[in-house]
């Protein structure tokens, strides 16, 4: 029996396209323009990939946002929530604040630098 070869993806563009957001592209990382910056982020960091990689991955993104733009993460507790709230804290200048902690969960706001 085979496999769908239908990528991650794929959920994203389908409901994009049944929302009628038009201008909603689904793509790899790789695939966003360098130059491109974000006035929000959403993001449920994969922090599971450990914690230099995750670094990386947020030295990455998270410059990219405008200076008026914000970052909304999401992470559990138990993976790290305060530490990676600490080390944002610590390496970015922007404010960090914890918004909401609900069932395990934290919210973190990167704001406006």
């Amino acid at each position: 029996m085979a496999l769908s070869a239908r990528s991650s993806l794929d959920p994203t563009a389908d409901n994009a396209r049944a929302l009628g957001l038009e201008k909603v592209r689904a793509v790899t990382a790789d695939q966003v323009p360098a130059d491109l910056r974000f006035t929000t982020i959403w993001s449920n960091p994969p922090v599971r990939i450990g914690k230099p990689a995750l670094h990386q991955l947020l030295r990455s993104w998270l410059p990219r946002l405008t200076d008026d733009g914000t970052a909304w993460l999401v992470v559990a507790r138990n993976l790290g929530a305060d530490s990676l709230h600490g080390w944002l804290t610590d390496t970015l200048d922007r404010p960090v604040d914890r918004v909401a902690s609900a069932k395990g969960f934290r919210v973190l706001r990167v704001g406006p630098a």
